[in-house]
């Protein structure tokens, strides 16, 4: 009997023991009693980091929609599997069934049969977060064809860029999309992309606004009169264990996107276990993740993870500012939420906006609640856990990367022991070590080093599309026989781990290694400081000095700003030392973000170093705009 799901921490210590002294056992039996095959595996895994090369259920066969859709029909059919909550809040949820999402996942599958979409073929997705997305992700996986969805945020050269790198055939798109109070043109921005992918032939094209799109005669399809059409039946394509499922690509911080190719079968068994044990889902639950489908945590946890285990998943269209700060918190209590998961960015700024907003909304539903993107401080982590869990709903601070397809370090609810803006303890399987710059082992607690992983896991990302060398450079050859995720990490006194941002956030000041996580969490406990960023720059004396970016909350911004940054100093001497005291401070109204919520910090540095003409393409940022700001401020 597995344990598919961990109910306390001597379990965990249990099950965790079992699933690294013998991993192929472990996930043989989590793989055999929860899913359903089509052929059973001949081989569990087989792997060579050096090559790398990694397989698991090798020849098994399967179709991970039947997985999360056609095994539900029968005892969940009427279950609400997709609770779509629009952009408006006057305009009505959508209750979409198990029964209900099958018949349209297939009418779209039949639809992109009949654009002569087939097995192995890629499929760029271009649509906001509505229920069309769902279908179109769902449809590729249930033909066989390879989905790469596109944050709807992005430009038209990276839109252009994406679509090209996998030589995609088929774009699925809107006419728009709602953000709060704007709708944007999705049409047009797809429009100019394709002009530079000579190779795409059909776009289907979702109505949502109801603007007046043009539309290319022989390659461009309203797409509502061909689903109205299609037969809501579709057989599922029998896939190999080791068949592509989807290319997803990560912003990267230097150089052209990297294109991560998840397969079926591992990706699968992972991202539905870790949904399960890290949100502690039951039978009745509503589970929301705040995220979009354009980043692997919509991926994992807003589709494929929740629909494996039959659960009903919110799908949200809006913003948490609109109408006004207090949007989140009404949905919790209108649908009575009970797992939450959104980015630390999010709770900041939610944060920032006072307490009236969540004060006048019940969130007693809430039962757990998680962080996701980066690491959480420790402002924002008692924040959340004060005013939101109201000390009684575990906060789960989950760390994984596109590249992972699943959650990697956290705490499981009601199991492990929370400690604010810690990972804590790896989750089951999970093989994590810290390595030094030398590419020796540090053994033993209270120590830091690089976080790399020494055991593959079922979810891990087969190759770069296109560049299995790239994907070896930066994964594999930085330590030997070990995939390096690229962030630094610290282990306490009891094991737990804490991320401490990528290995090139640390800066050398005079001899010092120093973390940029640890400065900035200081930073943001001042009353005045709503978020930070720290960036190295040149000093004839020091090597690097550092360059704060601080963004004031309301109180601060009345402040004096010669005594705000004696006081800002004043904490970082306290809490780390005068050897990190800033060199310079500059308050500004925001920070450079990718879409997920990510701070670019390459901007900040190339700005801090006077570099300010090797920007690169900003346009894909949440905010270009403050970019302009930040240099026409520098100090």
């Amino acid at each position: 009997m597995s344990n598919y799901h961990i109910k306390h921490l001597e379990e965990y210590f249990q099950v965790y023991r079992k699933s690294v002294e013998n991993p192929e056992n472990f996930w043989e039996e989590i793989a055999e009693e929860h899913f359903v095959w089509r052929k059973k595996w001949d081989n569990v895994l087989s792997w060579d980091f050096n090559k790398p090369e990694v397989k698991w259920f090798e020849g098994a066969k399967l179709n991970i929609t039947e997985n999360c859709l056609d095994r539900h029909l029968l005892s969940r059919g009427d279950k609400t599997a997709i609770l779509f909550e629009p952009n408006d809040p006057n305009e009505e949820a959508q209750h979409i069934t198990y029964n209900q999402l099958h018949e349209r996942v297939c009418k779209m599958a039949n639809v992109l049969k009949d654009k002569g979409v087939k097995k192995g073929d890629r499929v760029c997705i271009y649509l906001p977060m509505i229920p069309e997305l769902v279908y179109s992700v769902l449809a590729c996986a249930r033909i066989g064809a390879v989905h790469s969805v596109v944050f709807a945020g992005f430009s038209s050269s990276a839109l252009a860029t994406r679509i090209n790198d996998c030589n995609c055939k088929t774009v699925i798109t809107s006419d728009g999309s709602y953000r709060g109070a704007k709708t944007i043109d999705l049409k047009v921005i797809v429009d100019k992309a394709l002009v530079d992918c000579p190779d795409v032939n059909s776009v289907l094209v979702a109505k949502r606004i109801d603007s007046e799109s043009s539309m290319k005669e022989g390659r461009d399809y309203w797409l509502q009169p061909l689903l109205d059409e299609a037969h809501g039946d579709c057989s599922i394509e029998i896939m190999d264990a080791e068949d592509p499922l989807f290319i997803l690509y990560t912003s990267g911080s230097t150089g052209m996107p990297k294109g991560m190719l998840h397969t079926t079968a591992g990706y699968m068994v992972y991202s539905s276990y870790t949904f399960k044990n890290v949100f502690n889902y039951t039978e009745k639950d509503v589970y929301w993740c705040s995220a979009d489908v354009g980043w692997i945590t919509g991926h994992s946890y807003i589709i494929y993870g929740p629909l494996a285990n039959g659960a009903t998943s919110v799908l949200f269209e809006g913003v948490p500012s609109y109408p006004d700060y207090s949007r989140f918190w009404e949905i919790v209590e209108k649908h009575k939420v009970n797992q939450f998961y959104t980015a630390p960015t999010a709770i900041r700024a939610l944060a920032k906006e006072g307490l009236e907003y969540t004060q006048k909304h019940d969130l007693s539903s809430l039962k757990v609640i998680g962080t996701v993107g980066e690491p959480i401080n420790e402002e924002a982590w008692h924040w959340y856990d004060d005013n939101i869990g109201k000390n009684q709903a575990p906060i789960v601070d989950t760390y994984f990367q596109t590249e992972n397809g699943g959650i990697m370090l956290t705490p499981i609810p009601y199991v492990t022991p929370t400690k604010p803006t810690y990972a804590t303890l790896p989750f089951i399987g999970i093989q994590p070590c810290l390595m030094d710059e030398k590419g020796k082992e540090i053994s033993g607690n209270q120590v830091s080093g690089r976080l790399c992983i020494k055991f593959p896991w079922p979810s891990i990302a087969r190759t770069i599309y296109g560049n299995h060398h790239r994907y070896k450079e930066t994964y594999f050859t930085a330590f030997d026989g070990k995939y390096f995720t690229g962030d630094g990490a610290l282990r306490d006194e009891v094991g737990y781990y804490r991320i401490t941002g990528r290995v090139d956030d640390v800066i050398i000041v005079s001899g010092h290694n120093l973390g940029t996580a640890p400065i900035e969490d200081a930073i943001n406990e001042h009353p005045a400081v709503a978020e930070s960023a720290i960036v190295g720059f040149p000093h004839d004396i020091k090597g690097n000095a550092l360059y704060g970016y601080v963004i004031l909350k309301e109180i601060g911004e009345k402040r004096d700003q010669v005594n705000l940054k004696a006081e800002i100093n004043q904490i970082i001497t306290e809490q780390i030392g005068p050897i990190a005291k800033l060199n310079k401070i500059q308050f500004t109204q925001g920070l450079p973000k990718t879409r997920s919520g990510k701070i670019m910090r390459r901007i900040l540095r190339k700005i801090a170093c006077n570099e300010a003409d090797q920007l690169g393409d900003i346009s894909t940022l949440l905010n270009p705009e403050v970019v302009q700001d930040i240099m026409d401020n520098v100090i």
